[in-house]
């Protein structure tokens, strides 16, 4: 099947979501071609959506340690945080943006996509939230806290990478194979663990919906630089 293209509210961004299983070398492979092209001005910015068969990557602050049990391909990546893992039933999430227009501020891109996921969540049912001292997105299951999002992102000449990835019915056990994003003392959940039968094409447009905000929060800290 084709990729599908979806209406989003700003023109000069493509919105992506490539259906079926993408290897993660080859999407890195395809996302940091579209990123170059982004900060040479000869590309629109991209927001793609798609699925990779089970992966554990590690980002530039993994840890051999928290590599338990590699069952699946192991790739070394250069985007930010340690080790996850990815798979069928989880969103995920590339933004080839440029902050360039956008404001020079990793911190506060970082937190106008937590704000997003967040809000994304809440259309679908899920209470999340960040908690301080602890990255990417969570929510509370039997009373406890637990990882429902992850959030891994690079910047290259100004233009994101990576991105996101939402747990929306993968099979949880593969996680057990790391420590997630090196922390040991809380677990990782899912929309279908929480109880809700989401997909993947119902959540994608609670993330087309909620994107018009977080792209208004990226305009506003680039008309605070200005």
């Amino acid at each position: 099947m084709p990729d599908v293209t979806g209406p989003v509210s700003a023109p000069d961004i493509e919105w992506r979501v490539t259906p079926g299983l993408t290897s993660y070398a080859d999407a890195v492979t395809a996302m940091e071609a579209r990123a170059a092209a982004v900060a040479s001005g000869e590309a629109r910015e991209l927001v793609w959506l798609l699925e990779h068969p089970p992966v554990y990557t590690g980002g530039t602050s993994a840890v051999d340690a928290e590599l338990i049990d590699p069952r699946f391909p192991v790739i070394r990546t250069g985007r930010g945080g340690r080790y996850t893992y990815h798979g069928p039933g989880q969103r995920i999430g590339y933004l080839m943006l440029d902050l360039n227009k956008r404001g020079r501020d990793v911190r506060r891109f970082v937190g106008a996509l937590e704000e997003w996921l967040i809000a994304a969540l809440a259309r679908a049912g899920v209470a999340a939230f960040t908690v301080p001292g602890r990255v990417g997105i969570w929510t509370v299951i039997d009373g406890e806290h637990a990882k429902v999002a992850a959030i891994g992102v690079r910047v290259r000449r100004w233009v994101t990478l990576h991105g996101f990835s939402v747990n929306i019915s993968p099979d949880l056990s593969h996680f057990g194979g790391i420590v997630p994003c090196g922390i040991d003392d809380a677990g990782v959940t899912s929309m279908r663990r929480l109880g809700l039968t989401t997909s993947l094409e119902s959540f994608d447009l609670d993330l087309q919906l909620t994107f018009p905000a977080f792209l208004a929060t990226l305009s506003c800290s680039a008309q605070m630089e200005a």
